[in-house]
């Protein structure tokens, strides 16, 4: 089923919603041929009482009073009546007796919304399969064989009643019934106008209104699947030519008139092709900067390489290896970090976190680091203020940004000198802070130091021990935990940097 319906448009899908109810309604068209039906069956009772009372008043009475009886009850009832004698010959016309009661009406010259009427009715008898009903003709010879009603009637003696029908779609019925014991016959002829007037009405009334609802619900359709099919299609060919490389040149719309699911959509479009852009700019910053990066060391390598077999000298070649053993090594540890770097934000997305006590983590990573004398005879002096320091995480990540800043702060700090680390609990988000007595960070550069391959070592250091990408990889895991990491000047005014790492507390 939702295969079929989705080879349909959606506006085509909004309009059969829409329209489908009232087309159903307009099966009201139909059930008033029913009511038709019903109100015949209701004439032909009353016509063939009629038709019996009258004939019972008739048999008893005078030629000169039946003449009278016909005359009265046929201008009082608007109907024709006839009366034939025992040898089948009429000899009593309420027409010709007095005025008309009643005119069969003359199609010619007809409106044309009476010629819709006519036409609707035969659609309606043809979609219902009714069935079909003799015309009316008025016999050239006026007598009761020219009437099966009344032949029937004088065989059974009992009153027929005949559905006909006139030229204009109205229904005529008659009756026939004995009167008295002689053999005299009575015919009633009444063309029942206000049957097909109050049906066609009712017609008529219902095609307009249906005719009229469903303009409206067409009108209405299309606007509503236009106000959601317009930003839909302009946000797919966005899409496209975001899909087919050429989001450059794509302003994806954000639609802000519209508070509804529609311009939550365009607004999640557009920020999700505005990351899009931001990582696929990151992607190509980050492959530069490693080829950059890596073209170095291997430049200087393959000088080395290069330059041996040409050395005789035993202490230059043995220089050489050493450079060549330092390149391998430092291209060793940059492809070691730049793999670590790009598997970060894969890895967070799918690592389980779990409650930590970040002083704990510190305090343990501090001893690990005595124990393994990677301090540099540097005392590193912990204090934790506030009511626990506890964060949500993943434990391998956060040791790694703790490593980092210590590694940082030993690098730069002189001899001896102390290494702060201040745990603190605000109530809202828990805070370290590793600050060291080196030359400290410029404030133009305390934002510099977290980009990619950016290394500034202190002097004296070997050149190439370090990536440039640690604090980088630091700030990207404080920022995958909801956190940040910032570089500031330290609190006391002395010479050295701070490093401030902050997450929500669990």
């Amino acid at each position: 089923m939702r295969d079929r319906a989705g080879r349909f448009s959606l506006t085509a899908r909004i309009l059969v919603v829409n329209i489908l109810p009232l087309t159903l309604l307009s099966g009201g068209l139909f059930y008033l041929d029913t009511y038709r039906t019903q109100l015949i069956d209701e004439r032909f009772k009353l016509a063939r009482i009629e038709a019996q009372i009258t004939a019972e008043a008739l048999a008893g009475a005078t030629r000169d009073r039946q003449e009278a009886l016909l005359v009265q009850i046929g201008r009082e009832q608007r109907m024709r009546m006839r009366m034939f004698d025992a040898e089948g010959r009429l000899w009593a016309d309420s027409f010709a007796l007095a005025e008309p009661a009643f005119e069969l009406d003359d199609i010619t010259d007809d409106t044309w919304n009476q010629q819709w009427a006519r036409w609707l009715d035969r659609f309606v008898d043809t979609i219902v399969s009714a069935e079909a009903v003799p015309d009316y003709v008025e016999p050239e010879a006026q007598t009761v064989d020219a009437w099966p009603e009344l032949v029937q009637a004088r065989e059974d003696g009992l009153s027929q009643v005949r559905l006909y029908d006139w030229r204009d779609g109205t229904p005529v019925i008659t009756a026939a019934a004995p009167v008295g014991l002689n053999g005299a016959t009575l015919l009633t002829v009444r063309n029942a106008v206000d049957i097909t007037e109050s049906v066609r009405a009712a017609r008529t009334a219902l095609v307009i209104a249906v005719l009229g609802v469903l303009g409206a619900s067409a009108l209405l359709s299309l606007y509503l699947a236009r106000t959601i099919v317009t930003p839909l299609q302009l946000l797919a060919r966005s899409a496209q030519l975001v899909r087919r490389g050429r989001e450059r040149d794509v302003e994806v719309p954000r639609l802000p008139e519209r508070g509804d699911e529609i311009g939550q959509l365009a607004r999640s479009v557009s920020d999700m092709t505005l990351a899009l852009r931001q990582r696929i700019d990151a992607v190509e910053s980050f492959a530069a900067d490693v080829a950059h990066e890596i073209k170095n060391p291997l430049a200087s390598l393959r000088s080395a390489v290069e330059s041996l077999p040409k050395v005789t000298d035993a202490d230059t070649r043995r220089e050489l290896e050493q450079i060549a053993t330092h390149d391998v090594r430092r291209i060793d540890r940059l492809v070691s970090e730049i793999s670590d770097a790009s598997r970060i934000d894969a890895e967070m997305s799918r690592a389980r976190r779990e409650r930590i006590d970040l002083a704990d983590l510190v305090r343990a990573i501090i001893g690990s680091r005595e124990h393994r004398a990677e301090n540099q005879d540097h005392r590193i002096e912990l204090s934790a203020h506030g009511p626990g320091a506890e964060v949500r995480g993943v434990g391998a990540r956060l040791e790694r940004v703790v490593e980092n800043l210590l590694d940082n702060a030993v690098s730069f700090s002189p001899p001896d000198a102390p290494i702060e680390v201040a745990i603190e609990n605000d109530g809202n988000c828990v805070s370290m802070t590793v600050c060291d007595s080196g030359p400290g960070i410029p404030e133009e550069a305390r934002e510099k130091v977290f980009q990619r391959f950016h290394s500034v070592r202190p002097p004296g250091e070997d050149f190439g021990n370090h990536s440039g990408l640690g604090l980088a990889i630091a700030r990207t895991i404080a920022e995958a935990h909801d956190g940040s990491l910032v570089a500031e000047a330290r609190p006391d005014g002395a010479s050295g940097a701070c490093l401030t790492l902050r997450l929500p507390v669990a």
